[in-house]
């Protein structure tokens, strides 16, 4: 009878190869992942046998067995970072090794794995229409496949595999870039900036961010002066030394490093470690310090700069947009004040209202964010006394009742000088000045709204407002002791306040007057 061609290929293998089954051995993780598909059982044995002392790259292989079409689909699914696939044309089917390719690259999507077509019958699958037509990365007759020409094969296969995912992985990377920088674009604060360039790094570079954390260490350093530098984000060992001064002449190869980095104006890379150099458009600059890491490629280098030079525009704009806010927010508080000024109270009311307002708000349930800028708005409650004359806002007694009916404007015109602004902290500012002064049972002024028709914000500064000014001098009166103004809320409960807030109040009062020792008169 004779020999068919798989059986004279195994002949020849074995005759090269004398070696036993028992010498083959689990591959560890991190290897070549090479796919046989073949229904013949002597196919995979002799492949692997052929292939056992393999390696590219200083890596090994990893071999997956799958002894039919259907059965490969699944082990494709369950490992995406195969490598290469030795496919055999005939199995359940005359074409399932060419339906298993076209599978592969339309339904998978997958472009990189490399497929080599191995075939015992050539006329059943011709190789010119094959290689288009299914995208195969090589085609051989098992006839022409001696244990030589196998491992030359996969040398250039894989090279191929690893070429395009070095590819592809930049392709990714640069994605990355892209995604990372526009998310930085969209960060408000210079500490969360910070740490979003480390952590956008770590992602970039493909770094562990285990390891970085927990063993290796990094942080985000800029310049002030000429003689230190403020850290404004950091992880691993350097954690505690966020917020603090990295002074320029340390004895560390921290210091050193950094310190040469600023010297030189540039980056510098080593072997176990690199420090990134930028100075945005503004002048600011910034460093990245990383140790603990493997040299970096060329094309990584490359990445980072790229990177950085968005890092740097962002840096800018980040800069710019919180020196626009905190001249607004000192103007808002200057406002306040200058009302506060001119009605002859002290300006501290503003803060120290501002500060329980956002304090209070946090216990009720607010955001931070929704908090922040009910401190930031509270301070011009009562710009509106900029158009109350003189003799009625400083008058020492009583207010008469057509005077009192004069005083009440002041809160509509408040909130008419602040409507139109479309920005959020004036917007609010604006329902502050207009409903701070009504009252929870609906018999306050200027619309008489009750309960939780009135703004949280209207409630929070009045019982805010209204603690502060018992507690101060004024023109018109003595300040109060404090257990007649707490009585005094207590007894407004329900009435002037809202209740819960009241019992936040009652709650938080130790805080509360720590706010006014810090804020005194």
């Amino acid at each position: 009878m004779a020999k068919n061609d798989d059986e004279l290929l195994f002949e020849k293998w074995e005759e090269e190869l004398p070696v036993s089954e028992s010498e083959f051995s689990p591959i560890h993780r991190g290897k070549w992942k090479v796919l046989i598909v073949d229904d013949e059982e002597e196919v995979h044995h002799v492949t692997k046998l052929a292939l056992r002392r393999f390696t590219f790259d200083a890596k090994a292989i990893e071999f997956i067995s799958a002894y039919s079409a259907s059965e490969g689909r699944g082990l494709l699914v369950e490992n995406p970072d195969i490598a290469v696939i030795l496919l055999d044309v005939v199995m359940e089917e005359e074409n399932s090794g060419l339906q298993l390719a076209r599978y592969i690259r339309n339904e998978l999507q997958n472009r990189l794995v490399r497929i080599i077509l191995r075939t015992g019958q050539p006329g059943q699958a011709p190789e010119h229409d094959v290689v288009v037509e299914y995208d195969i990365n090589d085609y051989k007759e098992k006839t022409e496949l001696t244990s030589q020409k196998l491992h030359t094969t996969l040398v250039t296969t894989l090279r191929s595999f690893r070429d395009l995912s070095i590819i592809d992985m930049n392709r990714r990377s640069l994605k990355q870039i892209i995604d990372s920088s526009a998310t930085i674009f969209q960060l408000q604060s210079m500490t969360k900036f910070a740490s979003a360039v480390l952590s956008q790094l770590v992602t970039i570079l493909h770094l562990n961010p285990n390891a970085l954390y927990c063993h290796a260490s990094a942080f985000a350093a800029t310049k002030e002066g000429i003689d230190d530098f403020c850290i404004l984000a950091a992880t691993g060992t350097y954690e505690k030394l966020i917020g603090t001064k990295l002074q320029k002449d340390i004895e560390t190869k921290v210091g050193q490093d950094i310190e040469a980095t600023f010297q030189q104006k540039k980056s510098l890379y080593f072997p176990d470690r690199f420090v990134i150099y930028f100075c945005s458009k503004q002048g600011s600059e910034n460093v990245i310090y990383l140790d603990g890491v493997a040299s970096l490629s060329i094309w990584d280098k490359d990445l980072i700069e790229v990177f950085c030079t968005n890092v740097s525009i962002a840096f800018d704009n980040i800069y710019l947009n919180e020196e626009v806010e905190d001249a607004q927010k000192e103007i808002l508080f200057t406002l306040g004040e200058i009302a506060e000024a001119r009605s002859q109270e002290t300006g501290c009311h503003v803060k120290r209202v501002a500060e329980i307002a956002k304090l209070l708000a946090l216990a009720y349930g607010l955001s931070p964010e929704e908090a922040e800028n009910l401190r930031l708005a509270a301070p011009i409650h009562d710009v509106g006394k900029l158009a109350i004359p003189d003799a009625i806002l400083n008058k020492p007694g009583k207010l008469t009742p057509d005077e009192f009916t004069i005083m009440k404007r002041h809160s509509p015109v408040g909130y008419e000088m602040l409507k139109r602004s479309k920005r959020s902290i004036l917007k609010s500012g604006a329902l502050i000045a207009h409903e701070h002064h009504e009252r929870y049972d609906g018999s306050g002024y200027p619309r008489g709204l009750a309960g939780e028709e009135i703004h949280i914000y209207g409630r929070i500064v009045a019982l805010a407002d209204v603690f502060d000014a018992l507690r101060s001098e004024r023109i018109y009166k003595k300040a109060w002791p404090l257990d007649e103004i707490l009585h005094y809320i207590a007894k407004e409960r329900g009435a002037h306040f809202d209740p819960k807030l009241v019992d936040l109040f009652m709650n938080k009062l130790d805080a509360i007057l720590q706010i006014c020792e810090k804020f005194p008169d």
